[in-house]
């Protein structure tokens, strides 16, 4: 009865909150940092076997200024992490940060004074894949978690009540004299 109506009459009810949510998660453009050994499993992800355009986010640009989600896939150095965070600023809202491999999430094997021991000292992270190197499939498990994400986020009820999109979630900075 109710698809009878819907061919008849041609329309479809939805929240908008739902439908600006489905377009978003459905065409995540990645910002590939591939800096070291985990940036060859990432590429793998883009190949016919794996296909991530499946999910929609097969046009990875190399420029921050089109990308709503960045992948950082390898060690990141103290020196490194100046660039990642610059490149995560010049990034548009609403963005998304998934950090991929053992040596982006926690340092890896590197316990040394030059390796960060973990992406998220720097930037909020939304996702973390797991191994040294993850495989492709982990990347894409990565993608429907984080569109899975995206999904239950409120956009328009927040600007209704006036309240801020996206908070920022750099922590404050202190001033004065730590006791």
């Amino acid at each position: 009865m109710a698809l009878e109506a819907l061919q008849r009459d041609g329309f479809l009810t939805a929240r908008l909150d739902d439908v600006i949510n489905w377009a978003r998660k459905n065409s995540l453009w990645p910002m590939p940092m591939g800096i070291s050994c985990c940036a060859i499993e990432m590429m793998a992800t883009a190949s016919p076997r794996f296909d991530i355009s499946r999910f929609g986010s097969e046009v990875m640009r190399f420029t921050p200024r089109q990308c709503d989600v960045i992948i950082v896939a390898g060690t990141v150095t103290y020196k490194m992490a100046k660039v990642v965070r610059k490149i995560y600023d010049q990034m548009p809202d609403p963005k998304w940060v998934i950090s991929m491999g053992a040596c982006a999430s926690s340092g890896g094997m590197f316990r040394s004074y030059s390796v960060v021991q973990g992406i998220d000292q720097f930037l909020p992270v939304d996702v973390f894949v797991a191994g040294c190197p993850p495989r492709p499939e982990n990347l894409l498990h990565a993608l429907i978690e984080l569109q899975n994400k995206i999904a239950k986020e409120r956009t328009l009820g927040n600007l209704m009540r006036r309240e801020p999109l996206y908070i920022s979630e750099r922590p404050p900075e202190k001033t004065g004299a730590t006791p």
